[in-house]
């Protein structure tokens, strides 16, 4: 009888891949066994379905592009940039250029902070590539360090829009659950037993046509909180086809109009790391969201 291979290096020999990278495939949930993922040491039995998925390679480092970037702010420490929807924050698999990294790079040349790495230089938080609005970016070192720990400590202010799917029962309120990668499909994430604390506070500032208008605010910042929570609450954000939502005759008719979700990074506030003054800053609603909001009052 033919003795059973551990996975990684079942995984190995197949894909003609170091033991080391067939391990790091299966951390990162690229290797799935009938379906599920599946420990390295798991012994692999012959009617078993071993499916992999070897990312794209990520690019050796990022170079500037002359991109136009909307600088709402800046000075010697840091800047505030308005994202546009569609833009992704950084190189990595499947978006190697065209990014806002790349657009920093070209703005500011080499006086962007390093603790992020080549791929990710000034950047101290993200938002996702079909999310709009604002960003605040690290000059250097001792900013981006200072930035980083008011995000920790939730000294370090952020405030969404959103148009939510139905109507919310309560006008406001605070949603608490923990969020963590998705058991079963690894790119998204999900309340899950064991996840990160995350904790997102709503108020619901327009209610029209099935659709709720709200300002979220943020107390972390975990990977996809606002669309995570929303839709574990039975309220996706419109147009979010990951989450749940994207389902509606409104969202299928102007698909083409929202993008993905409508979301947007309205305003943040922190302390200046190198003055000590306090900080705060607006982004309006780009023309998607008013557009949206225009035919859903049409609607009524």
């Amino acid at each position: 009888m033919e003795e059973l291979k551990r996975l990684d290096i079942y995984v190995a020999e197949r894909e003609q891949l170091t033991r080391s990278a067939s391990q790091k495939l299966i951390e990162d949930g690229n290797v799935t066994v009938n379906g599920r993922p599946s420990k390295k040491n798991y012994l692999v039995q012959p009617d078993d379905a071993v499916d992999v998925n070897v990312p794209e390679m990520l690019p050796d480092r990022a170079v500037p592009q002359d991109i136009p970037l909307d600088v709402v702010y800046e000075d010697d420490c840091l800047l505030v940039v308005n994202k546009p929807k569609g833009m992704v924050v950084h190189p990595a698999a499947g978006n190697p250029d065209g990014t806002l990294v790349n657009a920093l790079l070209y703005h500011c040349g080499a006086s962007l902070s390093g603790i992020n790495g080549v791929l990710r230089p000034g950047i101290v938080h993200r938002i996702d590539k079909d999310t709009s609005g604002l960003l605040v970016v690290a000059k250097n070192d001792t900013a981006h360090v200072s930035l980083a720990e008011q995000i920790s400590s939730h000294r370090f202010e952020r405030t969404y829009l959103a148009m939510t799917v139905g109507h919310l029962k309560n006008e406001n309120g605070r949603i608490c659950k923990p969020i963590g990668r998705h058991p079963v499909d690894r790119k998204r994430m999900a309340v899950v037993a064991g996840g990160r604390e995350a904790a997102t506070n709503y108020e619901v500032l327009k209610r029209v046509s099935g659709y709720d208008m709200l300002r979220l605010r943020l107390e972390t910042g975990r990977t996809h909180q606002i669309r995570v929570h929303m839709a574990s609450e039975g309220h996706p954000v419109m147009g979010d086809k990951l989450y749940g939502g994207g389902r509606t005759r409104f969202e299928i008719v102007h698909e083409k109009l929202l993008c993905g979700q409508c979301l947007h990074a309205s305003s943040i506030s922190f302390v200046h790391p190198l003055s000590g003054d306090f900080l705060r800053f607006e982004s309006p609603l780009p023309d998607y969201f008013a557009r949206v909001i225009e035919l859903l009052e049409n609607e009524q």
